[in-house]
């Protein structure tokens, strides 16, 4: 408690001081963190780092002019000159009507108690013999011929989030990740190469080093000996791993700052079917142990678990305070911020649901098509919609995955996309944004 309060202290501090200073509001936040990070690669530990540190930012308010300084150093002096330099240019930089903290009103009163951060330290050593094992493992597979490393993390964070509205927050948070990527085959067959990871709040919860290695390894093996196909128009079947990028798509394109600007192509969609009847998302801010979940957002207000997507319906957009009062709107909750940035729209942890078939029942009927494990570049047009990018991925043949393809690019348009998204029974809940494997018809590959 005692690091807590001196945190709590520190902000409540130099909001004082900036609105002696000439600030009619402020906010202020503060991140410390520890972390420990480690490279594998070949039998031998190539990287090592560990750091704690931290930083504070300031955000002063002088009527519609807005400030942020940030710093690494909390002396009194150094608080003193972060005050006196955002008071400074929070005189000078141009008015913005729509910024501003909450009314007191609109502040959460009651919080969740959220299992984010674990109690557990994990050293270095621990580190190392995981990511030793999950590439010796990988390694083991036959086919496999060099590594590219394996990698390990943890980290803990401790933040605080006050402003002179009477909002205060503190929490703790922490993250672990394993991962490994390999090469298979040879120079005269051809390589290809593949990686899997894991990340999870509790180091215990993640997968085995052994099952990532395997993964990793056997999505490298499968790959080789890719053809190219010729263009043609086909259904699609897209990977959990690739189709969770469909879903941040999505989330880009109803992210209020976005809307308030007109540069997303569902700006005119709220309240109609963007996706099939079928298709739900939903977001849960408040999953135990999620890797996204917070128990309000960074401006003090309320978030809740909802359907952004009810029955194929947009529902929402995702609002801080200042992309709704451009639009008029009440606030959603989806404030995020760093230590020297204002406050932005950002969604928690998000899924696609799971559907009704196996992702074999819904390639069965496919007499030829395209299942994609991987996605290359970022060919996203996400004003008009239009989608294009490189693919790697295995053809589908009388409803099974035959041969391996690569070099193909595939296209469409994401408004046509989700309405044409149906969604397998696999769905797991394993990071921020999930997704079960999805089919979509209609889309050109564009090959040989």
């Amino acid at each position: 408690m005692t690091e807590t309060l001196t945190l709590a202290d520190t902000l409540a501090e130099l909001i004082t001081s900036a609105k002696a200073a000439g600030a009619e509001a402020a906010d202020a936040i503060v991140v410390d963190g520890a972390s420990v990070s480690i490279t594998y690669r070949l039998g031998k530990l190539e990287q090592l780092e560990r750091s704690e540190g931290g930083d504070i930012g300031l955000r002063v308010l002088i009527g519609k002019r807005q400030a942020i300084v940030s710093s690494a150093d909390r002396s009194r002096e150094a608080l003193k000159e972060l005050v006196d330099r955002a008071v400074a240019m929070a005189k000078t930089v141009p008015e913005d009507p729509f910024c501003g903290l909450a009314a007191p009103d609109q502040i959460a009163k009651t919080l969740p108690t959220l299992d984010i951060c674990d109690p557990a330290e994990v050293s270095a050593e621990t580190l190392i013999a995981k990511a030793r094992a999950c590439e010796e493992t990988a390694l083991s597979v036959a086919g496999v011929t060099n590594s590219d490393g394996a990698s390990a993390s943890w980290g803990r964070s401790k933040v605080a989030i006050a402003a002179s509205n009477g909002f205060m927050r503190t929490y703790d948070s922490s993250g672990s990740s394993l991962s490994v990527s390999v090469l298979a085959g040879t120079a005269e067959q051809g390589m290809e190469t593949d990686y899997d990871y894991t990340s999870a709040v509790y180091f215990a919860a993640l997968k085995s080093p052994e099952d990532i290695g395997r993964s990793a390894a056997g999505r490298a093996v499968r790959k080789l000996n890719a053809r190219k196909m010729p263009s043609t128009k086909a259904p699609i079947i897209f990977d959990p791993r690739v189709a969770r990028g469909l879903v941040g798509h999505f989330l880009g394109a109803i992210n209020g700052a976005s809307v308030a600007r007109g540069t997303t192509f569902l700006k005119d969609a709220m309240d109609t079917g963007v996706f099939d009847a079928g298709v739900n998302i939903i977001e849960d801010p408040h999953r135990q142990r999620g890797l996204r979940s917070k128990p309000c957002d960074a401006e003090g207000l309320a978030n809740v678990k909802r359907s952004l997507i009810a029955q194929g319906r947009l529902t929402t957009w995702i609002l801080d305070l200042r992309s709704a009062r451009q639009l008029k709107l009440a606030p959603t909750g989806h404030a995020a911020r760093s230590t020297g940035s204002p406050p932005s729209p950002s969604a928690t942890n998000v899924y696609l649901a799971a559907g009704t078939e196996t992702p074999e029942a819904l390639m069965s009927d496919i007499k030829e098509g395209f299942y994609v494990t991987d996605l290359v570049g970022q060919g996203i047009n996400m004003v008009t919609g239009d989608y294009s990018r490189g693919a790697v991925g295995f053809w589908i043949e009388n409803g099974k995955m035959s041969f391996p393809v690569s070099e193909v690019t595939i296209a469409g348009n994401l408004a046509q996309m989700f309405k044409a998204i149906r969604p397998a029974n696999d769905l797991e809940l394993l990071y921020g944004v999930d997704a079960p494997t999805v089919r979509i018809d209609g889309m050109t590959i564009a090959g040989t």
